[in-house]
């Protein structure tokens, strides 16, 4: 049993007493540590199988009104009784922008590449990289978050010793209608990429899975190496809550909402059923997670150390 610390009197007063002397000659000042604000790391690395696998914070951001986004077939009530129960607020939501990198051991390949060059670079580094040495950078999709970062202010390709895959239904679709944000980023590297249809490989275990619906020729990508698997998911599902819990809530991001919804039921139930780890592009960060049944819909389960072992 342990005894009981006793202080007697004589000793708490000299104590005391030694109080304003210490203060006065600086062995207890210290200053206040500066206010900080939120933040988080810029990478998380994990290992799949022979393949290490490098989600990137490219950029983040808070957004009003999310139900202006999401859940746009559902009234405020369900809405927010769906953010309730996950304990979110319903006026604002935190957007996360992850640019996946993967080192196959033989090329380092980028998937997406952020709004901003500067800031998936900055990333990017952080996780021990840098520009020059991404062999091959794909587009899962041409929305300006995933395109914008391809070149700089100044036209500059931001990866300058890499060569491009990206779908071929989505190049397709985006060359037809001629939008800014493809004429300045993507038609100027129209003639080095590599165009995949649903099957095609990227490298070896590294293999495009088309996933329509979010745009016309949305691509998911999977990687499998010492028979892991990791589902690259991109914007099949853009929210933790309010798109992948609620696969059937329209999404204004979605195209065609219809395949979208589609979609990612069928890459839900898959992810599900296979218990296979996913990366998500605008999960919260670091990205990676699983995906649960629940009854007839589903939860995110966020990693935790599975892919660490």
């Amino acid at each position: 049993m342990n005894t009981p610390f006793r202080l007697s009197r004589r000793a708490a007063l000299t104590g005391a007493a030694a109080l304003p002397l210490a203060a006065a000659t600086g062995q207890m000042a210290r200053a206040a540590a500066p206010m900080m604000g939120a933040g988080g790391a810029p990478f998380q690395r994990v290992t799949l199988g022979q393949f290490e696998v490098t989600t990137l914070l490219a950029g983040t951001r808070a957004v009003e009104n999310p139900h202006s986004i999401f859940g746009l077939n559902v009234d405020d009530a369900a809405f927010a009784e769906a953010s309730e129960a996950a304990n979110i607020p319903t006026d604002v939501s935190q957007f996360f922008f992850t640019p996946t990198v993967v080192n196959t051991g033989e090329s380092l390949i980028l998937f997406d590449a952020g709004l901003q060059g500067a800031a998936t670079v900055a990333a990017l580094e952080a996780a021990g990289y840098t520009a020059d040495q991404v062999d091959t950078v794909v587009i899962t999709h041409m929305h300006g978050d995933h395109i914008g970062g391809l070149t700089g202010d100044d036209g500059a390709r931001t990866f300058a010793n890499a060569s491009y895959v990206t779908g071929s239904a989505e190049f397709d679709a985006w060359a037809a209608q001629g939008s800014d944000p493809f004429e300045a980023k993507v038609r100027p590297l129209a003639d080095e990429m590599t165009m995949l249809d649903d099957g095609g490989s990227v490298a070896s275990g590294v293999t495009a899975m088309a996933a329509f619906g979010h745009t016309p020729g949305h691509m998911t990508y999977m990687l499998e190496s010492d028979g892991q698997q990791l589902v690259l998911g991109a914007d099949f599902a853009n929210h933790y809550v309010w798109s992948l819990a609620h696969p059937d809530w329209e999404v204004k991001f979605d195209m065609d909402k219809t395949a979208a919804a589609a979609t990612r039921r069928r890459i839900l139930g898959m992810l599900a059923a296979d218990k296979v780890p996913f990366v998500g592009y605008h999960m919260p960060f670091p990205g990676i997670g699983y995906v649960a049944s629940k009854d007839d819909a589903f939860e995110y389960v966020p990693h935790s150390y599975q892919l660490l072992l």
